[in-house]
């Protein structure tokens, strides 16, 4: 199946890619399915359970208000979280919800709302069933996988669980490391040009690039609210949101220079990830990169790089988003990027990698060095358990974006002091990461059964 960049980072709505933009993509299938059935005006009750890791924690990942969102109309790319909270007020207190914003039923979370806390769906620990009704009789029923970084799989089927095939034919294919390598050294080309190249399947390079630049400025607005919004995550963590006290302490000690301590822009590269995370468990706007828990690392490295770096530009921000893109098309198409499939390593381990080899990239790493920064990126990672206390994505999960952005950019100038050759590839690695996955405890894959989860009281 052919992926591109813009599957890997798409705008979305926190805290979850996987619990929030999911279900609510799910949701607006299965509603639209409705419509172009013909069916929609003939239902008359909509009934949606959600299982596994998605009914354990859905509540602490918005997942209830994701599906409700979903099945009014609203797309996490174009969803404003500050303008439908109104209606999702109204949606609960009236007890109705307009499928589609046009044909308006009874809908009650306590009996068309379920969360299997304990029971899970074959295919996917992120699984759910949506069914409409007209009166006693049931006009639709499908079955929905959400298994990372909002991607939506639709179950056919007798086994068959499976995104719709893109047979898209790019110009350079490749699965793993190894054969994305292999085509730089037939070409010559670097990884970014490799992978937009096979971007040209679906759109224009004007069109890449638009795209890709209007993510950056997601990001940077996504940072932006994060150090200038005050107050308190929801939940009942109460933490407190740190990134707008920690910008005013660093612009008072000097901006973005180092000053008289040379590791103070290490405080910053942790601004941006708090920044970014914190808006993600507020709910607010953010990029999927590849994952909402994992949003903060990629944006925090790329600022870094583009507010530190004289003479940075929106061309280092193509070539460091295609680049990491490409990382990530090697990690989903063997292996995983979903917290409830592999623990923590599939996101924040796949974020580190991708961010580290965007980093090499635009320090002028050769495609050997960009893929052993990706390889050390991920490779220290591995075992990582996905716990969050209470069901949200807010301890361990915020700081641990901090602590990964610094671990990308050390895993970038490591690579960059070497040649290339290193004796563990990223192809192993990820391989690797996928077996700890598939050996690891269902209750340290986000479940909120285990870990810190149980270890830390929820106040």
């Amino acid at each position: 199946m052919a992926l591109s960049a813009f599957d890997l980072f798409s705008v979305g709505i926190g805290p979850s890619s996987s619990h929030t933009v999911g279900p609510m993509r799910a949701a607006l299938q299965f509603v639209t399915g409705l419509r172009d059935d013909g069916l929609l005006d003939r239902v008359t009750r909509v009934h949606a359970a959600l299982y596994g890791s998605l009914g354990a924690t859905g509540h602490g990942h918005g997942s209830d208000k994701a599906v409700l969102l979903g099945l009014s109309g609203e797309a996490p790319e174009i969803c404003d979280p500050r303008l439908v909270q109104g209606r999702l007020e109204h949606m609960r207190e009236t007890k109705r919800v307009a499928l589609l914003g046009e044909h308006e039923i009874d809908f009650d979370e306590a009996t068309d709302l379920l969360m299997h806390r304990t029971k899970s769906l074959p295919a996917h620990p992120n699984g759910m069933i949506y069914q409409a009704f007209s009166g006693d009789e049931l006009l639709a029923e499908k079955t929905y996988y959400s298994v990372g970084g909002g991607f939506v799989v639709v179950d056919h089927g007798e086994g068959d669980h499976r995104l719709v095939e893109d047979d898209t034919v790019v110009a350079h294919p490749f699965r793993t490391g190894d054969e994305l390598l292999e085509h730089c050294r037939e070409t010559g080309k670097s990884i970014a040009r490799i992978m937009l190249e096979n971007e040209l399947s679906w759109r224009s390079e004007e069109q890449v690039r638009a795209g890709l630049l209007h993510l950056w400025e997601v990001m940077q607005e996504c940072v932006d609210n994060g150090t200038s919004t005050e107050g308190v995550l929801p939940g009942g963590l109460r933490v407190r949101r740190r990134a707008p006290e920690l910008a005013v302490k660093l612009k008072r000690e000097g901006g973005t220079q180092g000053g008289d301590d040379p590791l103070r822009g290490l405080d910053w590269i942790t601004l941006y990830a708090l920044a970014v995370n914190e808006e993600n468990a507020a709910g607010g706007r953010v990029v999927t990169a590849p994952t909402n828990g994992a949003a903060g690392i990629i944006p925090a490295v790329l600022h870094y790089y583009m507010r530190w770096t004289p003479g940075a530009d929106d061309q280092d921000v193509v070539r460091f988003l295609l680049t990491a893109a490409a990382i990530g098309v090697i990690i989903k198409e063997t292996a995983s990027i979903s917290g409830a499939e592999v623990g923590c390593q599939g996101e924040v381990g796949s974020a580190c990698a991708m961010a580290a080899a965007g980093m090499a990239a635009v320090l002028g790493g050769t495609p050997a060095q960009v893929e052993n920064a990706a390889e050390i990126g991920m490779e220290h990672n591995l075992g990582l358990t996905c716990d969050p206390v209470g069901g949200l994505v807010q301890i361990p999960c915020i700081e641990r974006n901090a602590v990964a952005g610094v671990k990308a950019i050390s895993a970038a100038r490591t690579a960059l002091r070497g040649d290339g050759v290193h004796i563990v590839s990223l192809d192993k690695v990820v391989k690797t990461m996928r077996e700890t996955g598939r050996d690891m405890k269902v209750k340290y894959k986000e479940t909120a059964r285990g870990g810190l989860a149980v270890n830390v009281i929820e106040c």
